[in-house]
């Protein structure tokens, strides 16, 4: 648990401890059932009825955002670690040159061959006890701060991020040094599929 400002950060690994007799599965579950975003279904989805799991399994971990004044739920971040084919035509010399460094370059491809690290999910509590108690900026450095304690005790230099194509998202990431590199289709829902954009910055 790390308090930061107003906040502490909880792994929810700490609820799923054997050891851990206070907390618990099932409080987490009641906690993560607070947990509300109309306006991001699939952010909200993922919470409570993935993180868990993925966390179990080692697919993701999921870190809860809880306000140091009354324990209330304000947001939560996902981290993992993923291979990563970066193209090097929109980065400057500087960048390419420090992307070389921990990377296999692919010359014909000009492409650098990576592993990063990816927030998977970011998302605010729209509830109304926790809305407008975080705003996005405080949740995106907090997940950033988390990275660097990682990258510290393991290493690695990217962040990254994959959003929906959508300029107010786009705006937000750039304005914290995120830098657009390639896009891919997300996986189908239903019958449709759409477009994410990637984004990195070096830590």
């Amino acid at each position: 648990m790390q308090p930061v400002n107003n906040f502490i950060i909880l792994n929810i690994r700490e609820y799923l401890r054997d050891d851990n007799r206070k907390l618990g599965e099932n409080k987490l579950y009641q906690l993560l059932s607070e947990f509300s975003c109309p306006l991001n279904l699939d952010v909200e989805r993922f919470l409570k009825r993935q993180s868990i799991e993925f966390a179990k399994k080692h697919q993701a971990v999921t870190y809860l955002v809880l306000s140091s004044e009354d324990a209330e739920l304000l947001g939560y971040f996902s981290i993992t670690i993923k291979p990563l084919v970066v193209k090097a035509s929109p980065f400057s010399n500087t960048v390419k040159r420090k992307l070389a460094r921990f990377s296999e370059i692919e010359q014909g491809e000009q492409t650098y061959n990576l592993a990063a690290y990816l927030i998977a999910q970011l998302g605010k509590n729209d509830n109304s006890r926790g809305r407008n108690r975080i705003t996005g900026k405080e949740l995106l450095e907090a997940a950033i701060r988390q990275i660097q304690v990682m990258q510290y005790q393991a290493g690695g230099m990217v962040v990254f991020v994959e959003t929906d194509n959508n300029e107010k998202l786009l705006s937000f990431y750039e304005g914290y040094g995120f830098k657009q590199f390639d896009t891919r289709q997300a996986a189908p829902k239903e019958t449709s599929s759409h477009k994410l954009v990637q984004l990195l910055r070096l830590l």
